[in-house]
């Protein structure tokens, strides 16, 4: 057989275009780029111009009297220096606010050992009980010589990060078993599964906030009454599992059928194949979307005013009705906004830490 083979001279192509362009090329790499850069450049720069004037060069700093906020043009630090404990322990009496600073200290220090995936095991879990038992029994007092502290004395700092704790705490167990019930295969279970977070996801946390301050102590016997700080953790913890199991329920989903057949092949149990091979999968999966869910919970805690409760963003706000000084709302709204972004942000990180982790792990 003969072949004939026909040449013919192809037009060459311009190189690709490098997407690795350097910082430079990028943002000056043609006339309207420029044009954009220097506009931003130049917007960037009067702006931090301006915020310097305002924080450091016409401040007035901690230590000089209230009158000089009214004259000056800059920033009031001094109003955060003198109100920094009513932000951040409310109104809890001031000889006593040593207790909510170990309270956070505590906390805080639980979540750093929690932070390592060796540490998830049951004696952090009690140590976690155990270490909230103690913070609720040391900031309430009346013991060993405690002055007796009611929660409606409670504020600021200490109680966003015990309702943060709640409602993620016991909300990610809740949401755990409410996602395997909606995915089970018991009709009833299922059913109550997904009316339950159905109906809590239909509704605004501030309603059921509301319910649990109004509606709820009318329903209970005459001459019973639930604590406002219980109130409010019932309704953030419900709410946080509702939004929590759907999460997860993806994470179920998206796992190929033959983890299960493979188990069963093993002999495992449901129990066994759902607690060593379903769920440690699912989880894995769905870390970002639960990262995402409870940032939003650590700042909807600011919404217990509504049960009577004082957070951190109304512990500042009452701050500023002192008469005494002027209402540097800009100064003490950043303040708060700093301490949210501390938490939510490396919350953010060491999820992102946990997912190179994990996959490092699947990749060997």
């Amino acid at each position: 057989m003969n072949t004939t083979v026909i040449s013919t001279d192809m037009p060459s192509r311009p190189a690709p275009v490098d997407r690795r362009a350097g910082v430079p090329q990028r943002l000056f790499g043609n006339i309207p780029s420029s044009i954009a850069t220097l506009l931003a450049l130049g917007l960037a720069l009067y702006a931090m111009g301006k915020f310097i004037d305002w924080s450091l060069l016409n401040a007035v700093w901690p230590g000089e009297p209230g009158a000089m906020c009214r004259q000056a043009s800059g920033a009031c630090w001094a109003f955060l220096a003198e109100k920094l404990n009513q932000i951040l322990f409310g109104i809890y009496p001031r000889a006593e606010q040593w207790r909510p600073a170990v309270v956070c200290v505590a906390i805080l220090a639980m979540v750093v050992v929690s932070l390592d995936p060796r540490q998830w095991r049951l004696r952090t879990v009690g140590l976690w009980l155990a270490g909230m038992a103690g913070a609720l029994a040391l900031m309430l007092g009346g013991w060993a010589g405690l002055t007796q502290v009611p929660t409606a004395s409670w504020g600021g700092l200490p109680v966003t990060l015990l309702l943060a704790v709640c409602a993620l705490g016991v909300g990610m167990p809740l949401g755990i078993l409410l996602a395997l019930a909606r995915r089970g295969s018991l009709p009833m279970a299922r059913f109550i599964a997904t009316c339950v977070i159905e109906l809590i996801r239909g509704l605004p946390l501030i309603s059921l906030l509301f319910m649990a301050s109004i509606v709820l102590p009318i329903m209970l016997p005459a001459g019973m009454t639930i604590d406002s700080l219980l109130r409010a953790g019932i309704a953030l913890t419900i709410f946080s599992a509702a939004y929590l199991a759907e999460v997860i329920r993806g994470g179920l989903q998206s796992l190929p059928a033959g983890q299960m057949e493979a188990s069963r092949a093993l002999g495992l149990s449901w129990w066994q194949m759902t607690r060593l091979v379903v769920l440690p999968q699912a989880m894995r999966k769905v870390i970002a979307p639960l990262t995402n869910t409870a940032i939003v919970m650590i700042k909807n805690t600011s919404l217990v005013l509504i049960v009577g409760l004082f957070d951190l963003l109304s512990s500042g706000r009452a701050a500023l009705t002192d008469p005494a000084w002027p209402t540097p709302y800009v100064e003490t709204y950043l303040f708060i906004a700093g301490i949210y972004f501390c938490i939510c942000f490396g919350l953010s990180r060491y999820s992102m830490w946990l997912e190179r982790r994990f996959k490092k792990g699947e990749l060997r």
